[in-house]
């Protein structure tokens, strides 16, 4: 599964690479919501709900389903801009004026993604006049608690009013918190920034995209830029542009942009030290293809606590090596043994760095 971008005639000047404030202060957000998706800022997330005065906790909840589950557009107003070739503004009241230029319409079906997501780009829904999808979105609203239903209600009788509640909530949640967290990270992000725009420059698109993401690729006609989503989703840049922006908070999630008639986006993380580059789909499906077994399950058992070979497998398991080593090729492929030899021996271990980050619950039962 991808979403796929058309970049067919798509000139090099029109493509960008430009942090955003708006879109980390909503990485902020979901990194405090989901504190469990960024391990690496738990320490972070800690100290600012620590501090956090009660009341904007209370009015971060009312909302938090704008980037809890789903990480709405709202984040990348300048995406919905007139002509599709509007940048990030450069400061967090610049994006939030951005923001206020979107029509009505654009802002409750960016806001409304929660609920809507299998029209995503599908055009002309008329959610502020069609009574039918209004019932709609609030019926899968209400799939989601009565606090959904609220909100929803809210946005789609008063959509101006919700609009300058949420400048509200965004700008003091920048008092409170973000801007000392922005003025630490946003110079790592401008440097990364002007890195991927020396690439985009002197080694071409393909060359920048593998440094973005091992799940973002172009095809050989160049016309095509594939993103591994667990998604399926298609856009075309058109006579518009293609940003990419760049988050810290946001690891280990890459995300498109692909609603209709809004200017394509890619915002990818900037890998920190210490942090793997998270495996593809096709990776995680081998892997948990892989394990699936109960034979592979008892082999990860065995290599779990030492390194073995083939011979000394078939003999603990009552097997015949030739069916070991098939077992073993199918971990091998899915990346969770390594193979070393030793003289006349070619030992195998279970790679424990790797499957560590399938859970703690595989780990406990393999070390049991």
């Amino acid at each position: 599964m991808s979403v796929r971008i058309d970049i067919t005639g798509l000139a090099p000047e029109r493509i960008h690479v430009v942090p955003s404030p708006l879109n980390e202060l909503g990485m902020a957000l979901h990194a405090l919501s989901e504190p469990g998706h960024h391990p690496g800022l738990q320490g972070w997330a800690t100290a600012v709900s620590a501090r956090l005065d009660p009341c904007l906790a209370d009015r971060m909840c009312e909302a938090d389903f704008l980037w809890r589950s789903t990480f709405s557009d709202v984040f990348a107003p300048f995406a919905g801009l007139p002509g599709q070739s509007a940048l990030p503004g450069a400061t967090l009241a610049e994006e939030l004026d951005q923001l206020d230029k979107l029509t009505d319409e654009q802002f409750v079906d960016a806001a409304l993604e929660f609920t809507c997501q299998s029209t995503y780009t599908e055009p002309d829904r008329n959610l502020l006049a069609d009574p039918a999808v209004q019932q709609r979105a609030l019926d899968l609203a209400a799939a989601r608690g009565p606090h959904q239903v609220l909100f929803t209600r809210r946005l789609l009788d008063d959509p101006p009013a919700v609009r300058t509640w949420l400048r509200g909530l965004l700008q003091d949640c920048d008092e409170a918190f973000f801007a000392d967290t922005w003025a630490r990270l946003s110079h790592q992000l401008a440097a990364d920034a002007r890195h991927k725009t020396e690439l985009l420059r002197r080694r071409g698109l393909g060359e920048a995209l593998k440094s973005i993401s091992g799940a973002v690729s172009l095809d050989e006609s160049g016309h095509r830029i594939t993103v591994d989503k667990v998604s399926d989703g298609q856009t075309t840049t058109g006579q518009g542009g293609l940003v990419f922006v760049p988050t810290s908070l946001g690891w280990p999630h890459l995300m498109v942009l692909h609603r209709k008639d809004w200017q394509a986006s890619i915002t990818y993380p900037v890998r920190a030290p210490g942090l793997s580059a998270p495996p593809t789909v096709e990776q995680l499906t081998r892997r948990m293809s892989a394990l699936a077994h109960p034979v592979r399950m008892r082999l990860c058992r065995h290599l779990a606590r030492g390194s073995y070979t083939t011979g000394e497998l078939a003999d603990a398991h009552g097997m015949t090596a030739p069916e070991i080593s098939r077992h073993l090729t199918v971990l091998k492929k899915a990346g969770l043994i390594t193979t070393r030899r030793r003289g006349r021996y070619v030992q195998h271990q279970l790679d424990i760095s790797v499957v560590s980050r399938l859970g703690s619950d595989f780990i406990e039962g393999v070390l049991r």
